[in-house]
């Protein structure tokens, strides 16, 4: 019986040496994770109010604005007529330059005298009527470049203008009878504007 003690306490003894001889080597034992976190620069533009950046061609809706003139009738076109459209870019959630493109182009063949003329960059606080900076358009392109520090990206408006040519001195194509073709056909005037955005990184 007494031989059967020794033995049950030797096991005994047995298993608390390993046991703490665990515990203390695990003492020198430790795991560390380290992660580097930067946030990646935010690169989403709206145009028109349109999320653009979701890596395809979106198509924007493009409302044209006609000067006022008591010889049209409202909401149409003629030869004379003037007007604009407005492109909204919002870029307030990119974190980089960048450069943008505006390439325009009238579709309709069939009304060589109403072209592009001009363009302006409404000023912030802008009210409709005030007096504002135009620049010439070349080739039909617009192109900027809003960089991060000077511009703040904050939400601004491409303004840009059309007109129908009328009179020798204007440099008018069309005769009479070609403007008198295009009112008969009754077509509608197609302006296209394709906007390209470009991160600027150095």
């Amino acid at each position: 019986m007494a031989k059967k003690i020794k033995i049950l306490l030797l096991i005994f003894s047995l298993s608390l040496t390993v046991s703490y001889m665990s515990n203390t080597y695990s003492r020198y034992v430790a795991d560390a994770t380290g992660n580097v976190q930067v946030l990646v620069a935010k690169w989403q533009i709206l145009v028109n109010e349109n999320d653009i950046t979701n890596g395809t061609t979106s198509s924007i809706e493009i409302t044209p604005e006609i000067d006022e003139n008591a010889n049209i009738a409202a909401g149409t076109i003629a030869p004379s007529s003037k007007g604009h459209f407005d492109i909204v870019i919002n870029p307030e959630n990119v974190g980089v330059s960048f450069d943008y493109d505006i390439t325009l182009d009238v579709l309709n063949e069939n009304m060589p005298d109403l072209m592009i003329t001009k363009y302006s960059i409404l000023p912030k606080g802008y009210v409709e009527g005030d007096q504002v900076d135009v620049s010439p358009i070349t080739d039909n392109v617009i192109s900027e470049t809003m960089d991060l520090n000077e511009n703040k990206h904050e939400t601004f408006t491409v303004r840009v203008y059309f007109e129908w040519f009328e009179g020798t001195e204007n440099n008018e194509t069309m005769d009479d009878a070609a403007d008198t073709a295009v009112a008969i056909s009754e077509d509608t005037l197609n302006i296209e504007a394709r906007i390209t955005f470009k991160q600027k990184l150095a």
